[in-house]
């Protein structure tokens, strides 16, 4: 075998055990544990009292728009570290010509368009006020 095909079977043996692995441990699971099915075990609760109400309740949309506004700034920081990385290494400042006004500019953009209209979008939409 050639050295590259070598280089890539512990990528193989480690994808078709992370494959294998986790029905092994369901078979296992599955034959190990004690089956005593009785009424209040298969009920929704098992607190011993009866559910009251829907299963299913209505959330407002406030917690969901909340939730973008945190993505928003999730991914936001997902884009600044690789970019802060590279503007602090010199050999990236030294072989790009003009790199430092290039990089602050599309920064500056990048932050205006996700920062500041993305946050205008939520205030408008009421993400930020919690009770209504």
């Amino acid at each position: 075998m050639t050295d590259a095909i070598q280089d890539y079977i512990p990528i193989v043996v480690m994808l078709i055990l992370a494959l294998i692995i986790p029905f092994v441990i369901l078979f296992i699971v599955k034959q190990i544990t004690p089956r005593n099915p009785a009424r209040f075990k298969n009920t929704t609760y098992e607190g011993g009292k009866d559910p009251i109400g829907e299963a299913q309740v209505r959330f407002n949309v406030s917690y969901y728009l909340l939730a973008i506004v945190f993505v928003l700034f999730d991914v936001e920081v997902l884009f600044l570290y690789p970019w802060a990385v590279c503007y602090k290494n010199s050999v990236v400042l030294g072989e790009i010509p003009g790199f430092t006004l290039l990089a602050v500019g599309a920064m500056t953009i990048f932050l205006i368009i996700a920062l500041v209209i993305g946050d205008i979008y939520a205030w408008k939409k009421g993400a930020f006020t919690w009770m209504r």
